[in-house]
């Protein structure tokens, strides 16, 4: 006998986002830009945070992951505290926001587009919506593994 088990079916994996590479300034002093570009990417599995890699023309990269919820109040208004800060600019020609980056080692001050940022975050909202970042944890699994230690794999 078969019986319908649709309920425990798993749900469909959301739709990825595409990357998206920002054309950027670091501010190096009041009157120096340093143009440089930003690559921001979105894991569905792991959607409050979004990983920025800044890539230098010269030199390393550098990878930084943000909260989401930052970024996306940051276009419109004062957002986060500590390390990761971000805000809109003046109003000017390009609406821009700034994003500061600090830890013990440097501090870095971005001035970067607000319309394609903005539009690329609605994206991800669309794929998972605000407060539905960690519905599909597996909590009870993160717990045991936290109480009892990592399993060894099975052969």
């Amino acid at each position: 006998m078969h019986r319908d088990h649709s309920s425990l079916r798993a749900r469909s994996a959301p739709q990825p986002v595409p990357a998206l590479l920002l054309e950027l300034d670091q501010m190096l002093d009041e009157f120096t830009r340093l143009p440089m570009r930003a690559k921001f990417h979105f894991d569905p599995a792991q959607a409050a945070v979004i990983t920025v890699e800044f890539i230098a023309e010269r030199g390393p990269s550098l990878v930084w992951h943000l909260g989401r919820e930052l970024l996306r109040h940051g276009v419109t208004s004062m957002s986060g505290s500590g390390d990761v800060r971000m805000w809109p600019t003046l109003p000017g020609e390009r609406p821009s926001s700034w994003l500061l980056l600090e830890s013990e080692e440097v501090e870095a001050l971005f001035d970067l587009p607000t319309e394609p940022l903005a539009e690329w975050l609605d994206a991800t909202y669309r794929t998972v919506a605000a407060g539905a970042e960690m519905d599909g944890l597996d909590w009870d699994g993160f717990l045991a593994e936290l109480i009892e230690g990592p399993t060894a794999p099975s052969e």
